[in-house]
């Protein structure tokens, strides 16, 4: 199982009156670390030929991240099903590699000029096994 990795660095204007990362954020941080492993398997960000729509997010904060804070997004891919796919995804301190937060999203492959959604094609779902076997329900507990 290959494991995609996108580095955050936090930013003073992404924490709160409290002093950590607002949890707002960890969804911007989640949907960056989506974007590059598209491009990792080769699909474009224009806008005009983007196939892909979020159907779910959800993220479970174990641990506050703080201004400053080096960050570590993994990301593998969960279930495969005929239109959509799960991505798992860990954010963990780049030094210590403690867990931060646990998030899920489910992607739609989708066509914007019928506003369907479409089969997943052969070729993104080889690119997509490669990343497969995540499973997260184990590592809150």
């Amino acid at each position: 199982m290959t494991v995609h990795t996108t580095t955050i660095a936090v930013r003073f204007c992404e924490t709160d009156a409290l002093g950590h990362v607002n949890n707002t954020n960890y969804f911007v941080y989640l949907e960056e670390a989506r974007i590059r492993l598209f491009e990792q398997l080769g699909y474009s960000t224009d806008v005009h030929e983007w196939r892909f729509i979020l159907a779910s997010a959800k993220c479970d904060f174990v641990r506050q991240a703080y201004f400053g804070q080096t960050l570590e997004v993994e990301t593998n891919v969960g279930n495969i099903g005929n239109k959509s796919f799960q991505l798992v995804h860990r954010i963990l301190d780049a030094k210590t590699k403690a867990l931060v937060a646990l998030g899920e999203a489910t992607v739609v492959y989708f066509n914007f000029e019928t506003q369907k959604s479409e089969p997943i094609p052969d070729e993104l779902r080889r690119h997509l096994e490669k990343y497969a076997g995540a499973d997260i329900s184990n590592q809150l507990k």
